[in-house]
């Protein structure tokens, strides 16, 4: 049963990428091992609250399970998992229900200069071994550049990532003519029955992103859409996080698990999540910059293929201290 003993948070601020803050929860317990969790771009209150409340929550409580502990946060539950599983000696991907040892990955392309250069990166990617390429579009960045991408390889598999920038179906209905696989994220994450209009008229499968079971159901009842993009990192449990897997899967959606930010035990997670039977779409942790992860070995794609750690107990990857401590830009101790 553990009981922690003392915790770290550390607040990172990372070299390279939009979304460069994350925080760090290290729980170790009466027998030294140690258990991590992350948060990506934390709210604002995030590091209050884990100061105010934690050691109350944590210091010298037994707890059974994580699902037991009271957790005020998602990287505290992270954590939590990665103790746990790593006292019994299994893989956190095994833990939750996990299969597959191994992923087919997606790589993401952000909008170019110049439909030339987005077509000389896809080809770059696609020599490199991936099968799967997601093109991040905009309004004004999108037909064109599909079009281009399509008549360069028409046998690749390709999905597009609106990232909730759309108001109207007409130019997505437009892309639908070029084969993609998924539509992802088109509209306002609240708006189920635009997703649902647009599913009606495309043969892509469109593709939802949201935070809770509760927010699920609302497109599940109304059929807005065949996939789930399951962000691990984006719901306040990885038990929550399977039950939203479960009920995607049950309803006969794909899902697709993403979480391409941070210093990479999300990621880590991701790829433990990814593992489970329902996770049927390519993964999406391969975002750079790689340069920002402090675990070894770095999680990402080889060759298009993501190595599930089934050999290594808990997340599966060792946290280089050293780097972590040079990144660090606030923490506290209990």
């Amino acid at each position: 049963m553990p009981r922690v003993r003392e915790l770290e948070v550390f607040r990172l601020v990372l070299p390279f990428g939009k979304k460069s803050e994350t925080l760090l929860v290290k729980l170790t317990d009466h027998g030294g091992m140690t258990g991590w969790g992350e948060v990506i771009s934390p709210r604002p209150k995030t590091w209050s609250r884990l100061e105010e409340s934690l050691a109350a929550l944590l210091i010298g409580v037994d707890w059974e399970h994580p699902d037991t502990v009271p957790s005020c946060d998602s990287a505290v539950d992270m954590a939590c998992w990665d103790l746990w599983t790593k006292m019994r000696g299994v893989p956190l991907a095994e833990a939750i229900g996990g299969t597959r040892t191994s992923l087919m990955a997606t790589v993401r392309l952000a909008p170019d200069l110049s439909v030339e250069s987005l077509v000389s990166r896809v080809n770059q990617q696609v020599c490199a071994g991936y099968g799967h390429v997601t093109l991040d579009i905009r309004p004004g960045w999108d037909v064109e550049p599909v079009r281009a991408v399509r008549q360069a390889y028409p046998a690749l598999t390709l999905a597009v990532d609106c990232g909730n920038a759309y108001s109207d179906l007409g130019q997505l209905v437009a892309l639908d003519s070029y084969g993609l696989e998924v539509i992802e994220r088109p509209f306002d994450s609240g708006d189920v029955h635009a997703h649902a209009s647009l599913q009606d008229e495309v043969a892509a499968s469109v593709a939802v992103e949201v935070g809770s079971t509760a927010e699920l159901d609302d497109y599940l009842t109304l059929r807005a859409a065949r996939v789930l993009l399951l962000r691990p990192a984006a719901f306040p449990s990885l038990s929550e996080a399977r039950r939203a897997h479960d009920r995607a899967a049950a309803a006969g959606w794909d899902i697709q698990c993403a979480g391409g930010q941070g210093a990479g035990l999300a990621r880590a997670a991701t790829v433990a999540v990814a593992s489970l039977p329902g996770c049927t779409l390519p993964c999406d942790v391969t975002q750079p910059p790689r340069q920002n992860q402090i675990v070894t070995p770095i999680v990402g794609a080889n060759a298009g293929v993501i190595a599930v750690p089934f050999t290594q107990s808990g997340l599966g990857h060792d946290i280089d201290e050293t780097r972590l401590r040079k990144l660090v830009k606030d923490t506290f101790h209990a």
